[in-house]
């Protein structure tokens, strides 16, 4: 049923994510209104859409499903956990690593496996039948390991037009690889031999393989030199902005959860790595209603307004685990162990425009620094103090906990509090692309992406389902034409995306991720000209500036279309995500 207005809206969502307070009911009820209302903190689609409501769907934008097992049973029934959580209004991210190499011989049924890839497409052909019952459009990240003997069709898989269209992809890159691409050395591809004997003359290595937390026995299919299989990477990425990279291993090195997970697959647009059935609920703070005097000579930021929103949107996302459902109920449980939030930011971009400094320049790289630092240490001591009130995350462990590489870079006091009065939630912060609800804020800029373009054209799904294209203009350049007269010139400082360096966007990267426990979504945008050695650099120097994963948008490496491209670490969403009125609160 559609509501009279936002501020309706707000009403509802306010009233039912109090619902998880104990005391205080009202007063917390008034509290989340207040941080909602004029979008200064933007919940997730998700908890839009469906908190308050009588819908049979998730609060939570973010899964990753459990290991597929290597059989037909395993790997169908992989398939239904996927779609009941698509049905449930989940996206879903699928390591597909544990699935035999194509032309591997099936023992028990004397069969020929026919390969990952070939399933992937089994996960397409389900999403587009479930899609045409749903107005929201089912969105998956599929992952595979650089060792994995598939790993060159996975790379290609997309490069075809249309090739599954609702599948994200990302390659797990890992040190070993990025040092065997250094020295030009062979690569091993390999597959965990299982109770396999091993064959005779066969080559064989250990591995913690996917799926798994212990070394197992894997055999050598065979070699290829690595930096041919990155060259492989690259051609495909420059001919279709697919796949991305996650770097596995520093992926998991710096987990805070580093002592009971082991990460191999993120949600569709990479902000969150989760384990096998992780959960995570996203809301980000709209940062262009923190900026004073926007456009005027000395305009300024309000820290004082942007931590206290940032405390009480900590307490909002933290509630949401008690009043959503799950689609699975190992979700519920591995949700619940972590209690993980993803909150984060948005209008980026246009807060700079606003505050009259370029995006990329030093001083928009630090002062974005000393905003993420702001939320996050308001967010860890939020969440302290949570605990203290309602209990620690279940998975918990004082001293493991506390010497994760993250946790230990957070001030002396923060680490103390942890360490006397244990934390809500293991992980805090994510930076989620943001693009329906950044529009549906008035088209702000959206996450830390630079502005798009400040007039350009969208595509949204109505109510009835069907596509509708409208106008829309940015709202820092809005607001400055309003001020200034339609024909005034832009400052200087007005950019767009394809006006930003890779060098530039890398380093805000960089600095955003440094403050952030879980990943961010953002993708490097270049001119169409790049090749694919240009490419290679922003992928390398992703990896040396110590993000978790990199994905490159080259200008018309999609035919040319108008893509607005999203993630984090990078992700992208499907270029026709729902946008529109009926189906805003997407992400």
């Amino acid at each position: 049923m559609q509501e009279p207005s936002i501020e309706a809206t707000w009403d509802r969502v306010a009233l039912a994510v109090s619902g998880a307070e104990a005391h205080h009911h009202n007063e917390w009820r008034e509290r989340f209104r207040a941080i909602l209302n004029d979008f200064r903190f933007l919940p997730g689609g998700r908890i839009l859409a469906g908190a308050g409501t009588s819908r049979r769907a998730t609060l939570f934008n973010c899964f990753v499903m459990g290991p597929v097992e290597d059989s037909i049973q395993g790997i169908f029934n992989a398939l239904r956990e996927a779609m009941v959580t698509l049905q449930g209004g989940g996206g879903v991210g699928v390591d597909f690593s544990t699935l035999r190499p194509a032309g591997s011989l099936a023992v028990s049924s004397g069969g020929v496996a026919s390969g990952p890839v070939s399933f992937m497409r089994v996960w397409e052909e389900s999403n587009t039948v479930l899609e045409s019952s749903n107005l929201r459009r089912g969105a998956m990240m599929a992952t595979l390991r650089c060792d994995h003997p598939d790993i060159e069709d996975f790379i290609e898989a997309k490069i075809a037009c249309e090739a599954l269209p609702h599948f994200n992809l990302s390659v797990l890159i890992s040190d070993e690889f990025m040092r065997a691409v250094d020295e030009d050395g062979p690569w091993p591809l390999v597959f965990p031999l299982g109770e396999h004997p091993i064959p005779v003359g066969g080559e064989v290595c250990e591995r913690i393989w996917s799926g798994g937390t212990t070394p197992q026995l894997c055999l050598v299919h065979r070699r290829i030199p690595a930096r041919a299989l990155w060259s492989k990477l690259l051609d495909a990425a420059h001919a279709s902005a697919e796949p991305g990279v996650l770097f596995i291993d520093r992926i998991n090195r710096v987990n805070n959860l580093w002592y009971c997970e082991h990460l191999s697959a993120t949600n569709p647009c990479g902000e969150i790595p989760l384990a096998p059935y992780g959960a995570c609920n996203l809301g980000s703070i709209n940062l262009t209603r923190f900026v004073q005097h926007p456009f005027a000579q000395h305009p300024s930021v309000d820290f004082g307004g942007l931590k206290a929103v940032a405390g009480i949107a900590t307490r909002f996302l933290d509630n949401v685990h008690d009043i959503s459902m799950f689609p699975l109920k190992a979700q519920e449980k591995a949700a619940g162990a972590s209690r993980k939030i993803g909150l984060g930011i948005t209008g980026l971009a246009d807060m700079f425009a606003m505050l009259g400094l370029r995006y990329g320049s030093q001083a928009s790289i630090d002062l974005t620094y000393e905003i993420m630092c702001a939320i996050r240490d308001t967010a860890y001591r939020t969440s302290i103090e949570i605990a203290r009130e309602k209990g620690v995350f279940p998975a918990f462990d004082k001293i493991k906990y506390g010497a994760s590489p993250f946790v230990l870079d957070l001030s002396r006091d923060i680490q103390d509090a942890i360490a006397q009065h244990g934390i809500r939630n293991s992980h805090l912060l994510a930076v989620a692309p943001t693009g329906s609800i950044s529009l549906l804020a008035n088209n702000v800029s959206s996450g830390i992406e630079p502005v798009f373009a400040f007039k350009a054209v969208r595509r949204v799904r109505g109510a009835d389902g069907q596509a509708v294209t409208f106008d829309v203009e940015d709202a820092a350049w809005h607001q400055y034409k309003e001020l200034h007269g339609l024909q005034a010139p832009l400052p200087a400082h007005f950019v767009e995306a394809v006006d930003v360096s890779a060098e530039d966007q890398l380093r805000m990267m960089a600095t955003v991720q440094s403050c952030v426990d879980n990943a961010i979504s953002k993708t490097v945008r270049l001119r169409e000209s790049a090749n694919a050695q240009e490419l290679g650099v922003v992928l390398r120097r992703a990896w040396e500036l110590g993000l978790k994963g990199c994905a490159v948008y080259r200008e018309g490496s999609r035919g040319g279309e108008a893509v607005v491209a999203h993630r984090w670490i990078e992700r992208r969403q499907p270029a026709d995500a729902a946008t529109g009125a009926a189906s805003l609160f997407d992400k």
